[in-house]
């Protein structure tokens, strides 16, 4: 063999060899892919697997406090369309009797039951859990309770009189926790059971005029979050829905004294109807979703702020870890 034929011979053994090692990185990469594809397919095929066993609300016994207008009305209608009885706790006596009318035209059978009570659930605990143990002596042990009761005032900070802050956490947060309390133990006891509640986009985010209004509903996530740790080993699922403005009566009424900005604000996300509202948050809860978010806004807010809140599938894990990124330089601009 010729000195050229030789060299030629170990240039080319060379460049083949070399040429293996520069592809090396990108089969290496090709590898590394396929392996996350498969693996990420292999959570989505076993995190139903995982997740809670749906609740069947066809003979459930459901609570709803602030059932008597509103989102409250439309959640015990949406429960009633699937066959569950329905026991409605608001103030107004006279909006409780018009509501009830309302729920037993979404009857599936003529089973179905709908009680009504008349409480105040934010003042005394002993008569809550009273009328509560009522209820269930009627209508069975509770297995959804659905926390709607509450109430909203918009304004500056400094224009906001002292007693609305006391008057807003006694409402939206102790009127959450009294009823709460009231079914929790029994819940425990029969291992089952669905607590939801009715926060608010305002509960995700602080805005402008919602210095005594958010921190209420903030309170109800720190609440949800301790409460889920606690329920999880009794296979009870706790749910917190965060809808957005949502055409009630009680937002006409905040509406009325609503500062320009915070309408200004506001009214970037638009208003939505309470039935929609209540097929979103009552399919969350029967899921047993400790999230219920609205609208692209919605989930963005709701993946933004998850923090160190439960999931109840792994898919929802891995949508909230891929998405942050995107979706808080997308927050960044719209904050701006």
């Amino acid at each position: 063999m010729s000195s050229e034929e030789a060299l030629g011979s170990a240039l080319s053994h060379w460049f083949s060899f070399n040429s293996w090692w520069l592809l090396l990185p990108f089969v290496m990469l090709l590898v590394v892919a396929a392996f996350i594809v498969a693996f990420v397919l292999l959570l989505y095929m076993i995190s139903p697997l995982i997740s809670p066993k749906p609740l069947k609300l066809n003979g459930a016994h459901v609570v709803v406090t602030g059932g008597s207008s509103g989102i409250g009305k439309c959640i015990a209608m949406e429960c009633y369309k699937h066959g569950a009885f329905i026991t409605l706790v608001a103030r107004d006596e006279h909006k409780l009797v018009q509501a009830k009318k309302e729920v037993e035209k979404c009857a599936i059978n003529d089973k179905q039951v709908v009680l009504c009570i008349s409480v105040d659930v934010s003042k005394d605990y002993n008569q809550v859990e009273s009328v509560i143990k009522q209820a269930q002596e009627k209508l069975g042990p509770v297995d959804m309770l659905v926390n709607c009761a509450g109430t909203s005032i918009s304004g500056k900070f400094e224009e906001v009189e002292v007693d609305r802050f006391k008057k807003m956490m006694e409402v939206n947060y102790l009127g959450s926790v009294y009823p709460t309390r009231a079914v929790i133990t029994t819940m425990k006891e029969r291992r089952m059971g669905r607590i939801m509640f009715v926060s608010s986009q305002a509960g995700l985010i602080g805005l402008f005029g919602y210095t005594a209004y958010s921190p209420s509903k903030f309170a109800l996530r720190g609440l949800a979050e301790a409460l889920q740790m606690e329920m999880k080993p009794y296979n009870i699922y706790v749910t917190v829905a965060y809808p957005p403005d949502t055409d009630t009566p009680g937002f006409a009424e905040e509406n009325k004294t609503k500062p320009l900005e915070t309408k200004l604000i506001s009214e970037t996300a638009g208003v939505c109807q309470p039935e929609q509202v209540a097929k979103i948050v009552v399919k969350d809860a029967v899921q047993g979703n400790f999230s219920s978010s609205f609208g692209p806004d919605g989930y963005m807010l709701s993946a933004l702020t998850c923090g160190m809140s439960p999931v109840t599938s792994i898919t929802e894990g891995l949508q909230q870890i891929v998405t942050m990124g995107l979706f808080r330089t997308i927050a960044l601009f719209y904050r701006r």
